[in-house]
């Protein structure tokens, strides 16, 4: 499981890396990870490693590198 968080982490790097800020909803149709389970473990991992940002508005919330 956690090479599964750590392999959904590096698309979602590479996803924000490219594209820039980006909402939850546009994070999981790019990087294709199936379940909100495993896209917000993916967020978590890199959360804590110190490389995104957050912001919420409108209702949505976005994500950006830092």
């Amino acid at each position: 499981m956690i090479e599964q968080i750590g392999t959904n982490a590096g698309l979602v790097w590479n996803i924000l890396n490219e594209g820039g800020r980006l909402n939850l909803k546009e994070v999981k149709k790019a990087t294709k990870i199936k379940t909100e389970k495993d896209l917000y473990a993916a967020l978590g991992w890199l959360a804590k490693e110190g490389k995104l940002a957050f912001e919420e508005s409108e209702g949505d919330i976005y994500i950006s590198l830092l």
